[in-house]
């Protein structure tokens, strides 16, 4: 059995790995061809057509700038699709690219499963049409999307969350934060701040330099730069003089005291981890951006935490609420001894209990081999 998958940044190459385990793991014949990063790599056992650090772009600016090569890479998908004939195809987030590769395969007459769905329910809710026709079934990792979904006429399963297992799994085998730090000759004897200002050079360069400041501002803290895959440490280096740690998210951010987290999935993450956070999401800062921002957005909260709790749990400090003074009033209300700490940590329990226990990469495995029995 052949299968075809496209993950374009680091969070999917995680998910879409773990789904390439379970795939192998539940029948023995599955070859895959990929679109992804250095942890399919490893499931596979065997390189990408095209590794993600060569696609995931971030913002207009940034996707104008980049058309020759987003261009280019479709071609070389599409080509690899039509050429490999698969039996079927998983896209894992990553709409934009991922919707046209859906059509593709749709044409060919090759069923589209879409593991950790568009977020058509925030925004740019014009795919729904070509979701409908392209997707054979929506795997999604968040509760209130089954419904969404359905409502919209798509058959869609809920597989579980990935993240709940991931960070588990991870903080189970993890380096302790203590000697992970003295490995990279960083100071232990002050509790640690832990900033995580995304896995694209867009976040990096928006939301680091307010992460800095905010940073400076405690000097009781060691402040330690989560580091992504596929970002050079001289690139942190130009936005911040804090050290940085890379490959260890998860355990930095289980070990702090709090943390400053760029909006995505690593909120959830760092949800899940039980360590207070803040949430920032700089993009150019500008009023206009904010207001327009919150005409297109369908949902009152931007992070997953909030959107699972139904509720704010973590504070968002977006756009140009998201500047040094803001955010720092929010990190001090979160820090020990301080009213916001306990009633954040109250609100990760009411999370855990609303995304389940199951195994979303052996559920969303299962899902898709039962077509092909």
């Amino acid at each position: 059995m052949k299968i075809f998958i496209s993950a374009g940044e680091a969070s999917g190459d995680l998910h879409a790995s773990e789904l390439m385990k379970a795939l192998s793991a539940a029948r023995g014949d599955i070859s895959f061809t990929f679109l992804g990063g250095d942890l399919m790599e490893h499931a596979a056992s065997t390189p990408p057509l095209i590794h993600y650090r060569h696609m995931a772009y971030m913002g207009f600016s940034e996707v104008i700038r980049h058309l020759p090569d987003i261009a280019a890479n479709l071609r070389t998908a599409r080509r690899a699709l039509l050429a490999e004939r698969p039996d079927a195809v998983v896209l894992v987030d990553y709409p934009g690219f991922n919707l046209k590769l859906a059509k593709t395969a749709w044409k060919a007459g090759i069923p589209v499963y879409w593991y950790i769905s568009p977020k058509v329910w925030a925004w740019k809710e014009y795919r729904l049409p070509k979701l409908r026709r392209y997707v054979r079934r929506m795997l999604c990792i968040l509760p209130f999307e089954r419904e969404y979904f359905r409502s919209k006429g798509m058959e869609v399963t809920y597989v579980g969350n990935p993240s709940v297992e991931e960070i588990d799994r991870r903080l189970a085998s993890a380096t302790p934060v203590e000697e992970l730090l003295r490995n990279h000759g960083i100071d232990t004897s002050r509790p640690l701040l832990t900033l995580v200002p995304g896995s694209r050079m867009g976040e990096i360069r928006n939301n680091l330099p307010v992460m800095d400041a905010v940073a400076r501002r405690h000097p009781g803290l060691t402040a330690v730069i989560a580091g992504a895959p596929g970002i050079a440490p001289e690139v942190y280096a130009s936005f911040s003089s804090c050290p940085v740690v890379s490959g260890a998210t998860s355990s930095l951010m289980a070990g702090a005291v709090a943390a400053l987290v760029t909006s995505g999935t690593a909120t959830l993450e760092c949800a899940l981890a039980g360590t207070p956070q803040v949430v920032c999401y700089r993009a150019n800062g500008s009023r206009l951006s904010y207001n327009i921002m919150k005409r297109i957005l369908h949902i009152p909260f931007v992070s997953l935490p909030n959107l699972i709790a139904g509720r704010e749990v973590i504070p968002e400090m977006l756009v140009h609420l998201c500047t040094p003074d803001l955010v720092d009033a929010r990190l001090t209300d979160i820090l020990p001894g301080a009213p916001g700490r306990e009633k954040q940590i109250a609100g990760y329990s009411l999370i855990r209990e609303r995304l389940g226990h199951r195994s979303a990469a052996v559920t969303a495995a299962e899902t898709i081999l039962k077509d092909f029995k």
